[in-house]
């Protein structure tokens, strides 16, 4: 009877021995495949994005290796129909240039020998692209028209400072008088300032002047822009 105990604890070991050795049932070998099918399938969408990322890097640095003025930004493009509805469609043609070589032609003509070497590339289309071409999409010369007209106004202004002025103009200045005698205060650094009395910048430059100087160099053969109603 003193060896029973021991005989129940021996063939309980057995029986959990042969169970650990016993091969899984069906069931638990088809849920430990469900578990690798799932983990494999949460594993390969892992790899898909990096696919796609690499991809839209490799776009980004293509549309980075373009020049800024030569195409409209992707995420700047509409749906692709316009609301203006124009009744002769021969008018939506409207072509701009496009070629580099006719652009650095103006700029040596207008700047000098060597002059499409002064400015970028960018800054050479933004200077001739109006805000009418593709919407403003590609940047327009805005700004930069306004600040040119200030250094245009300061250097005609410095020119008139600092040359003599006409004989005629020279002596109007000159002889102008108070007619209740008061005597301006005179000064040296000063002693310039009367000739814009008798001559301002806008005689000197004009619009005219200027339009006929942009058509010699050929500007309207280079200016990107579009007609209102095209």
């Amino acid at each position: 009877m003193a060896l029973n105990p021991a005989r129940a604890s021996v063939s309980s070991a057995s029986k959990a021995l042969a169970r650990c050795t016993r091969p899984p049932p069906s069931s638990v070998a088809s849920c430990m495949g469900l578990s690798a099918r799932q983990m494999s399938t949460e594993t390969t969408p892992t790899s898909t994005p990096t696919t796609a990322d690499s991809q839209s890097a490799s776009g980004a640095s293509s549309s980075e290796r373009r020049p800024r003025w030569s195409y409209t930004p992707e995420r700047m493009k509409g749906p692709g129909f316009s609301i203006n509805i124009v009744k002769n469609p021969a008018r939506k043609i409207w072509h701009v240039n496009e070629d580099p070589e006719k652009v650095d032609a103006v700029y040596n003509r207008f700047l000098g020998k060597n002059g499409d070497k002064m400015l970028p590339d960018e800054i050479k289309w933004l200077a001739v692209t109006h805000k009418s071409f593709d919407q403003g999409r590609r940047g327009f010369n805005t700004r930069l028209a306004y600040y040119g007209r200030q250094v245009l106004a300061l250097e005609t202004t410095r020119s008139i400072l600092a040359n003599p002025l006409p004989g005629d103009a020279a002596q109007e200045a000159i002889t102008f008088s108070d007619e209740h005698g008061r005597e301006p205060f005179q000064h040296p650094a000063l002693a310039n300032v009367d000739k814009l009395y008798a001559r301002q910048p806008w005689d000197v430059v004009s619009m005219e002047k200027i339009a006929k100087l942009a058509f010699d160099v050929g500007l309207g053969e280079i200016t990107r822009w579009k007609p209102k109603m095209v």
